[in-house]
């Protein structure tokens, strides 16, 4: 099982701040994890499609080439930036 959680404006946008899904040799990686979910289409695609997305898996921040391993836990959220 991989754990999937949302923050800030995705959690807001999804009105979801976590999900679960089985996990799958095809899910290898984050970045496969991402795509599984912009294939659901409609705010899914524009949401975690964009350009920018910060991910992280067990709570340390990782790139869409990170492997994925069941049990893992992995979020996404938008770039923060400041001023």
């Amino acid at each position: 099982m991989i754990r999937v959680q949302f923050f800030a404006r995705y959690r807001e946008v999804l009105g979801l701040a976590e999900d679960s899904l089985a996990w799958e040799p095809d899910l290898a990686t984050v970045g496969d994890l991402r795509e599984h979910l912009v294939q659901r289409g409609g705010i899914w695609t524009e949401t975690l499609g964009e350009r920018g997305l910060m991910c992280a898996r067990n709570e340390e921040l990782c790139g869409l080439a990170e492997p994925l391993r069941d049990g893992d836990e992995v979020a996404f959220f938008p770039t923060v930036t400041g001023g």
